[in-house]
C-alpha cells in the first residue's frame, strides 16, 4: 500500500522537519554551539564557526522555521538559544524512532 501525504501521522512529519533541519553540518555545529552557550547572536556564532555572516543567518533561519531554536530580539540584533519544549520533542520522536527500529531488528 502506497503512502499519499494525508496518511502520515504528526509525529512523523514532525520528525522530518527536525530531520530536515539538522541535515546540514553547520545547522549541527551551530545546535552544538547553542546549546554550550545557553544563548548567544550571530555573530558570536559567525566567530566561532567557518562560515560566512549571510550562511549563518540563512542556517538559523532553517532551524528557527523548524522549532529546534528560538529567537529573541534585542534590538538591534537577535539572541538565539534552544528552543527546549521542541527539543524534547524531538529527542523522545528520535530515540523512540532508533528504540523502535532496533526492536524490528531483532525480532527478524
Amino acid at each position: 500500500m502506497a503512502y499519499t501525504s494525508t496518511d502520515y501521522k504528526e509525529d512523523e512529519i514532525q520528525m522530518a522537519r527536525f530531520a530536515k533541519a539538522l541535515s546540514h553540518p553547520a545547522r549541527i555545529a551551530i545546535v552544538k554551539l547553542l546549546a554550550s552557550m545557553d544563548t548567544c547572536f550571530c555573530g558570536e556564532i559567525v566567530e566561532e564557526l567557518p562560515i560566512a555572516q549571510a550562511t549563518v543567518s540563512q542556517h538559523l533561519k532553517e532551524l528557527k522555521e523548524s522549532g529546534l531554536i528560538q529567537g529573541c530580539i534585542e534590538p538591534p540584533k537577535i539572541r538565539y538559544c534552544i528552543e527546549p519544549e521542541n527539543w524534547k520533542k524531538a529527542q523522545q520522536l528520535f530515540s523512540n524512532f532508533w528504540q523502535q527500529s532496533y526492536l524490528s531488528q531483532i525480532e527478524k
